[in-house]
């Protein structure tokens, strides 16, 4: 099981870090696995789902 930080999801959401922010903080996002003095961690498996659902750009480019 992968885990990714705020930077690695901003590359996989192909966004600016600002908005990786935005996105990470909505409600429709997945909940972190772990909230770490660097930062938030998500599943990697988590963020490709979201990205399936809600990115249609990033998935059509698969």
């Amino acid at each position: 099981m992968g885990e990714l930080r705020l930077v690695a999801s901003q590359e996989m959401l192909g966004v600016s870090r600002t908005r990786a922010y935005q996105i990470t903080n909505s409600k429709t996002f997945p909940d972190p696995v772990a909230v770490l003095s660097v930062g938030r961690i998500w599943r990697t498996e988590d963020v490709e789902r979201w990205i399936k659902t809600h990115r249609r750009d990033r998935r059509d480019s698969e």
